[in-house]
């Protein structure tokens, strides 16, 4: 999966290069900065006065020294002054540069803060969709492990308009599992059960008179029992199958395997698992990931990731916010990916 959420203390991390919300003169500032700069040990100071101060927007790299990593990418974000001057523009440079070093020195992971949410007062929604977008950009063109890096749910925070539209159409739509047994899930569903039992009812009481004679019962033309089909048969006339129908779905959009596995959150060597195994069964999370990449509309992606076995359910939140996306025609799975994380779902790709 070469975008994650996770929670953990980014001084932990192993990877290649992890990111630090610097302060622009070559001293220790708070937070992250900090928490790096113990853990890294004195050298970390001694590199990072070499390189003297860092602009806001930019960003330079230095050995990780004692931390679990090569490199510590250094950045530097703006102060939030209510966004008129140039802030949001400044924040993306910091994810841009970063990820442009981190190509440059060939890292093959590299973990981020939400930079500048903490000392420097930046809306914590706006540098999430600001981060969404940076990355999204960057792994449509290369690869590697990008990890946004949270110590909980205080330090991240979608944009209240989102987060209330997707609790609304959950609470819309949500029903439980007796629900969804019972009566088949929806609210229109139920009212017409309760509809069609009343007339059967009403009809029943209709058709039957209580001083009525019995009647005879009627002689039915004996049919034929037809020949029970073969299981040869049966299998020969079963659907395609998930890895043979998404592949001509892809060949119909004309694009490479590459656009769709990135959109995708997939890595290279999970998708050639895929394509070169046409019996692959894919996680549930994996076969929405492509229907999403593919941007299909919901009865396309109930029918393809059924061909795998799965289904979308009014009882599962997981598949209501997935539903939720693909109604907007949003099929950005990054940012799928956050409000998922935001209600403690899975996360897409895996």
């Amino acid at each position: 999966m070469p975008f994650e959420i996770v929670r953990n203390d980014i001084t932990n991390m192993c990877v290649d290069a992890i990111v630090n919300s610097a302060n622009p003169r070559p001293v220790v500032g708070l937070g992250t900065d900090s928490s790096i700069h113990e853990k890294a040990g004195p050298e970390l100071v001694v590199a990072r006065q070499k390189i003297g101060p860092i602009a806001m927007g930019q960003a330079a790299i230095t050995p990780a020294f004692r931390l679990h990593a090569k490199y510590v990418i250094h950045t530097v974000g703006p102060v939030w002054d209510g966004g008129s001057y140039g802030e949001e523009g400044l924040l993306r440079s910091c994810y841009d540069q970063s990820l442009k070093l981190a190509l440059e020195h060939d890292c093959k992971s590299i973990a981020f803060p939400l930079i500048a949410t903490n000392n420097y007062g930046f809306p914590k929604d706006k540098a999430l969709q600001i981060a969404v977008a940076a990355f999204s950009e960057f792994l449509l063109e290369h690869e590697m492990q990008i990890y946004l890096v949270v110590f909980g749910r205080s330090a991240y925070k979608l944009s209240e308009k989102l987060f209330h539209n997707i609790a609304s159409y959950i609470d819309d739509h949500y029903v439980d599992l007796w629900e969804e047994a019972t009566y088949g899930g929806t609210k229109e569903y139920r009212q017409q059960s309760i509809r069609r039992r009343r007339d059967r009812e009403l009809f029943r009481k209709s058709s039957v008179c209580e001083d009525a004679a019995p009647c005879a019962p009627m002689s039915m033309p004996i049919e034929a029992k037809p020949k029970p089909a073969s299981l040869k048969d049966l299998l020969s006339q079963a659907d395609a199958g998930f890895t043979e129908t998404l592949l001509k779905l892809i060949d119909k959009t004309g694009k490479k395997d590459s656009e769709i596995y990135k959109k995708a959150n997939l890595s290279k060597q999970h998708f050639s698992k895929i394509r070169n195994n046409p019996d692959y069964k894919p996680t549930k999370q994996t076969a929405i990931a492509l229907a999403l990449a593919l941007e299909l509309n919901l009865e396309q992606t109930k029918d393809l990731i059924g061909r795998a076995g799965y289904a979308l359910s009014n009882s599962s939140k997981f598949d209501l916010i997935i539903c939720y996306f693909i109604e907007q025609k949003n099929y950005n799975v990054v940012e799928i990916n956050m409000a998922l994380y935001e209600f403690d779902q899975s996360l897409l790709g895996a």
